[in-house]
């Protein structure tokens, strides 16, 4: 839309103003002296009326996940701008950011892809591209948005400006954990085989050059990117420990890290698979969701041991860090769903335990972590507290909330 919208001032432009100056050459110049700059000549201001602009630096989204509709959220005015509706079943709903943070590509679990306008407060475009999707990501680049299908399986590609399908991609499995990685890259891995694939779209995008790396281990249930790209870390649920993917090699190589957590302990009901969205780098340290037993895990980056444990109030599913990673936040499965307790990134302790409410689902600190929002579904709100007194600092009605987006995702790596 920009870039039609620059044609067609330059096209309402007089042809001398469009001719680019002739260059004078220096030959002829006396010693010492250079030639002129040519003139360039640019689109005079749009007649836009500076009132009716506004950035989307401080918008955010709201997934409302039992009635099919978001809310489009200002962090500074602690409230909703708008409601938009039809985007169909979001009860396991993401989203990802285009570059400038003006659409969210939003991925519901019937398969829809929907391109929404939060500048306009409006769908752009909505595609049902699958049967049971779980998720998606957008190319370094913005031109492309992929989509994780459970049925029919493996990844679609899709034009990020159009929503034409680009590529599709059959992997016999469903597919979970899909991230973006450096270069035009997507990378995503397999429940039923237990692989990881790299999608490489640089060269040509209708046709990705794949790499299969096998033997991750059984049953991967979610992934994630590091924000700088680099590692791909990848959950289990057949057997116990994590693996981890260095993407500078070439072809990757998995590597098993915490293989031995809760092996000799009984596994509890997972009511709820955790998040490894949540998993975080605090204090030089990997933090992250134990699945199956009440406590948070913590890892050596370099060797991939164990250092220590946290117990904590129930079964974990995201461990958030706030942004300077001093502090880190965890909410839990049923019947635990109503706290979130705050631990100690140096002492590893937990150091407040707080109830905002039944059903919490989401946490999303905005950019710089001077706040927290948090999801507060069976309440029907979202509650905004001071990241560092803890404090109730306001409220956001919402029907039925779950995740919740800010757009300074729109710059990182792997969201």
């Amino acid at each position: 839309m920009i870039r039609a919208a620059l044609i067609a001032l330059l096209a309402a432009l007089p042809a001398a103003a469009q001719t680019p100056a002739p260059q004078t050459g220096g030959a002829d110049l006396p010693a010492g002296q250079t030639p002129a700059a040519p003139a360039i000549e640019v689109p005079a201001p749009l007649a836009v009326d500076p009132a009716a602009l506004r950035g989307t630096g401080d918008l955010g989204v709201v997934i409302e996940r039992a009635t099919g509709s978001v809310l489009v959220v200002d962090q500074s005015d602690r409230a909703a701008l708008c409601r938009v509706e039809g985007l169909g079943d979001l009860s396991h709903a993401s989203l990802t950011f285009s570059p400038d943070a003006r659409y969210a590509f939003v991925f519901g679990r019937d398969g829809g892809l929907t391109k929404l306008d939060i500048l306009a407060c409006s769908i752009v475009d909505r595609v049902i591209q699958g049967g049971n999707s779980i998720g998606g990501a957008i190319s370094d680049d913005g031109r492309l948005v992929a989509v994780s299908n459970y049925e029919p399986g493996g990844v679609k590609v899709f034009d990020a400006e159009t929503l034409d399908l680009v590529a599709d991609v059959p992997m016999g499995s469903k597919t979970v954990g899909l991230a973006d990685a450096p270069g035009a890259r997507f990378v995503v891995a397999t429940w039923d085989t237990g692989e990881v694939w790299v999608l490489d779209h640089s060269a040509d995008p209708a046709n990705p050059v794949i790499t299969r790396i096998e033997d991750i281990g059984a049953n991967p249930y979610d992934a994630l990117m590091t924000g700088d790209g680099r590692t791909y870390v990848v959950g289990l649920f057949g057997e116990k420990g994590l693996t981890t993917l260095d993407m500078w090699d070439d072809p990757p190589q998995p590597r098993r890290i915490l293989p031995d957590y809760g092996k000799n302990e009984p596994d509890l009901p997972v009511y709820k698979m955790p998040h490894l969205q949540g998993w975080t780098l605090a204090s030089g340290t990997y933090a992250l969701p134990a699945v199956g037993i009440h406590q948070v895990l913590w890892a050596d980056p370099a060797s991939g041991d164990e250092i220590a444990r946290t117990d904590v109030a129930g079964q974990p599913i995201f461990v958030t860090a706030r942004p300077d990673r001093r502090e880190l936040w965890v909410n839990f499965a049923p019947p635990d769903n109503g706290k979130v307790q705050v631990i100690d990134a140096v002492t590893r302790e937990v150091k407040q335990t707080l109830e905002p409410g039944p059903g919490v689902l989401h946490m999303e600190f905005t950019p710089r972590g001077r706040e927290v929002w948090l999801s507060v579904r069976d309440e029907n709100r979202v509650e905004i507290r001071d990241a560092h007194t803890y404090e109730v600092v306001g409220e956001v009605p919402a029907q039925a909330p779950s995740g919740i987006f800010f757009t300074a995702r729109a710059h990182r790596t792997g969201l």
